[in-house]
């Protein structure tokens, strides 16, 4: 949607131009046709032209920056106060002092003491001024109040400068290109459009043409305000946590807790985690180690002490034993048979029978 259509500007006389004998020739690209001496400025161009400024305009204060209105003529003065107050932006539509922009650390000085004036008035001239000290008082405070009470809450150039009619306001012009400022005006037919960056063809000469303009640029820096006022509530924000984060007032579900943690830390919360496994451990492999360590392998060497004492006494058995059984096998001959009787013994509780060669009695004879 345009910010102003072709019928306000045609009921505002924004495209009447000045008489043809008072004209600038480089304004012919802007100029429509001639009726009754007087040019007539195109509105098509006027369009094209408005959106750009506007756009300017509302990105400079979106980003921050500020817009000085300008406009000492009288047909302006009510539009620039009123339109400036409007939005919050200095404004000068008095004479303009030289030096506001390029000698703005001296101009600063002057709106200090026209707050220190102000502050005394409010504190009725603190009770010491006599009645002509009074009045004295009260005249600087009225002047500077006539020439620098539209910037009074200004702190420091402003990042671009609207002017209606720029050859009335050609020193504002000038100190604004010195610092580099934009310049953003109205162009009638007997302006220079090489001074101007930002152009807006059109009559600066009527009040309803004025005001239309001044509103329109007006209505851009409201834009941004809000543009701005907008970026720093997004700014205050909680931002939007990026993927795998939680805002810092969100608890973390386990599972994401776990898929974040590093491995190292997934190792050591293990035992955390879960206590039972490494307590069911020591009850498997404690007494292993209990028996290799334990107190209780100490007296080992007294066995082994003993072990040669128990091996003597086996081999005095082993000895003992073939003399046993070296008279258990004797062969004891019967007196007057003359057989030889050989008797086997066991050894008791071996599990084999003992075997007994008797002699056979002779058999009888005839």
């Amino acid at each position: 949607m345009a910010v102003v259509t072709m019928k306000e500007m045609l009921d505002s006389g924004v495209h009447f131009g000045h008489q043809t004998r008072r004209w600038n020739p480089k304004m012919k690209r802007f100029i429509f046709t001639e009726r009754n001496g007087i040019y007539i400025i195109d509105l098509q161009q006027t369009l094209t032209y408005i959106d750009r400024a506007y756009e300017f305009v509302k990105e400079t204060v979106a980003h921050g920056g500020s817009v000085m209105f300008v406009g000492t003529k009288k047909q302006a003065q009510e539009a620039i106060a009123e339109q400036a107050t409007r939005v919050g932006m200095p404004y000068v539509n008095q004479r303009w002092l030289g030096g506001m922009l390029t000698n703005f650390q001296t101009v600063f000085k002057r709106l200090q003491r026209l707050k220190e004036l102000e502050g005394m008035e409010q504190n009725s001239w603190d009770g010491t001024a006599t009645k002509k000290e009074q009045l004295i008082l009260t005249r600087e405070k009225i002047k500077l109040e006539r020439t620098l009470g539209g910037i009074r809450e200004m702190t420091r150039v402003p990042s671009a400068v609207w002017i209606v009619d720029t050859k009335k306001e050609h020193i504002a012009v000038g100190e604004a290109h010195k610092l580099n400022i934009p310049v953003i005006a109205i162009l009638d037919t007997n302006c220079d459009p090489d001074e101007v960056d930002y152009k807006i063809p059109g009559n600066d000469d009527a009040i309803r043409s004025a005001a239309l303009l001044t509103r329109v640029i007006a209505d851009a820096v409201a834009e941004g305000l809000v543009a701005r006022a907008a970026a720093a509530a997004g700014a205050g924000r909680d931002e939007k946590p990026e993927p795998g984060q939680l805002a810092a007032d969100e608890p973390m579900p386990e599972w994401e807790r776990e898929l974040l943690q590093p491995a190292g830390s997934n190792a050591a919360a293990a035992p955390a985690r879960a206590p039972a496994v490494p307590a069911a451990q020591p009850a498997v492999d404690v007494p292993a180690p209990a028996a290799e360590t334990a107190p209780a392998a100490d007296p080992a060497p007294a066995d082994d002490q003993a072990a040669p004492a128990d091996d003597q006494a086996a081999r005095s058995d082993d000895q003992a034993a073939p003399s046993d059984g070296t008279a258990a096998a004797t062969d004891e001959a019967e007196p007057g048979d003359g057989t030889a009787v050989s008797t086997d013994q066991a050894e008791p509780g071996d599990g084999t029978a003992a075997v007994t060669d008797e002699p056979v009695p002779p058999a009888p004879t005839a």
